[in-house]
C-alpha cells in the first residue's frame, strides 16, 4: 500500500508522518507534546517508582504515553516541541 499523501493550499504535495512510538525512557514528562497536539493523541501518566527514570527529588514523576495513536493527523507538532526527541514518526498507508 502507498503512503497517505496530501496537497497544501498552494498545490504542493506532501506526505504526513504519523506518530508510531514514544520513548518513555527519555521522556521528562514536560507535557509540551500534550499541550500542542490538536487531536488528544497523548496522555500524561504518573511514572512508576520502579521505573529507573523516576527520581523523587526531581520533577520527573510524570511520563507521556500514546493514548489515541489512530487520531494522529501527522502534523509533527509534538516532535518539534519535544526537548528530548522522544517521538518516532513515519509515513503510513490509510488504516495502518
Amino acid at each position: 500500500m502507498e503512503a497517505i499523501t496530501g496537497i497544501t493550499r498552494g498545490g504542493t504535495p506532501y506526505t504526513p508522518t504519523f506518530l508510531t512510538a514514544l520513548d518513555q525512557s527519555t521522556c521528562i514528562g514536560c507535557g509540551r507534546c500534550y499541550k500542542v497536539c490538536p487531536r488528544d493523541v497523548f496522555e500524561l501518566l504518573e511514572r512508576d517508582e520502579d521505573d529507573e527514570a523516576y527520581d523523587e527529588d526531581e520533577d520527573n514523576a510524570m511520563v507521556m504515553s500514546i493514548a489515541n495513536a489512530m487520531d494522529c493527523i501527522g502534523c509533527g507538532s509534538c516532535a518539534r516541541v519535544c526537548p528530548k526527541q522522544c517521538h518516532t514518526h513515519q509515513s503510513l498507508p490509510a488504516g495502518a
